[in-house]
């Protein structure tokens, strides 16, 4: 038996029976949007605004749609839209659909097939708005995955770059300081006062310029190699007294006090010594750098649980807080100018970074623009001293 009230697709138009549900020709849902249709003849259509344009930039406004259909004049459109004006003066809400059935100027089977073919195209819209954002985040996604393998390759190169000047720097500084020493010990020929004094301050800069060179050669490899530790048990009082004896001569020359308050009995820490050693005095050597005369640098440790926490507190010129992140980039310096008060590469805090993550454990800084800085971090105790 034939179905009954046959109606066309609003889709495609293919004939359809009246009971159908979806569209043999081209696949739409008709249950579907016969409900969207309800929905929008009740409600209006709705589209979120954050993702998509609105439905009036993706389809024709209702009116408009019927006149390009050739089914509503433009006369009866503009008495259309005056009575739904002059009906939501008096608080009567229609949609131009509504106002149009209710005028008697479209019936609602047309009203009804107009709307769920808004909808169809709607949909289609959205579909292909979907597409283009999806090609653009795929553009976008590959743009900056190319950026991060240029910039990685660019790193590569700073650091081989880095590594093959200093290993360079070796040969003709190994050179100068063996020459400084046989001038300083007199083997060429015996000095003057002066020129004592002057071979003095040129050893110490020919044997700080060797230690900026081991730095740089040191930094690079650990960059593009990882970092390598030799972990073991340690005291950390023993360690820290080796270092702040190290410190003592800078500290006394610029005015400078130190302070320990190492908690007694403390177990052995797991760590490795050599680079716990550097990391520390080179924290205790930023605090003197940056502490004016007069002010202190305090070497804090003490255990909390299965931790020690080691700090090194100054009493100096502080750090802004919006640029505290910016210490451990390497070759970086807080004051880039060219008549910076305080020397040196940037590589000092970065490097401890690279040694205090192969521990296990991270740096916090807190510090308030001149009212000094005090940086911290944990370390394990060594297994067994629980």
């Amino acid at each position: 038996m034939a179905e009954e009230n046959p109606h066309n697709c609003p889709r495609c138009g293919h004939t359809l029976p009246g009971d159908a549900r979806i569209c043999l020709e081209c696949g739409v849902d008709l249950a579907l949007f016969a409900m969207l249709a309800d929905k929008a003849y009740l409600d209006g259509v709705s589209v979120p605004s954050t993702s998509v344009p609105s439905p009036e930039v993706l389809v024709p406004r209702i009116g408009q749609y019927l006149l390009q259909q050739g089914l509503l004049t433009q006369e009866k459109l503009d008495e259309a839209l005056k009575r739904q004006a002059e009906l939501a003066e008096q608080g009567e809400r229609l949609l131009l659909g509504q106002t149009l059935v209710q005028m008697g100027f479209i019936d609602q089977d047309i009203l009804d097939r107009v709307v769920t073919q808004q909808i169809i195209e709607l949909h289609a819209a959205l579909q292909e708005t979907n597409r283009t954002l999806e090609e653009r985040v795929r553009e976008r996604t590959s743009e900056l995955r190319h950026t991060l393998d240029r910039l990685t390759e660019i790193s590569q190169i700073k650091a081989n770059l880095i590594s093959n000047i200093s290993h360079e720097l070796r040969t003709p500084l190994a050179h100068i300081k063996g020459y400084i020493e046989l001038l300083a010990e007199e083997q060429l020929g015996p000095l003057s006062p002066e020129q004592g004094q002057a071979m003095d301050v040129i050893q110490r800069a020919s044997q700080r310029l060797g230690g900026l060179i081991e730095d740089l050669i040191e930094f690079s490899t650990a960059s593009r190699e990882g970092l390598r530790i030799e972990m073991q048990d340690i005291t950390l009082a023993d360690l820290a007294t080796d270092v702040i004896e190290r410190s003592q001569e800078k500290a006394e020359k610029v005015g400078v006090s130190i302070h320990t308050e190492i908690e007694s009995g403390l177990p052995p820490l797991r760590a490795d010594p050599d680079r716990l050693s550097w990391v520390l005095f080179q924290l205790m050597d930023n605090g003197i750098k940056f502490t004016p005369s007069g002010g202190n640098v305090t070497f804090t440790a003490k255990q909390e649980n299965k931790q020690v926490l080691i700090s090194i507190q100054d009493t100096g010129i502080g750090i802004p807080t919006d640029r505290v992140k910016e210490l451990f980039e390497p070759f970086h310096q807080l004051d880039a100018s060219p008549t910076r008060r305080y020397g040196g590469t940037g590589l000092g805090l970065a490097f401890v970074k690279l040694i205090l993550e192969a521990h296990g454990t991270v740096m916090r800084v807190e510090s308030e623009e001149g009212e000094g800085s005090t940086f911290s971090f944990p370390l394990h105790i060594a297994h067994g001293s629980e």
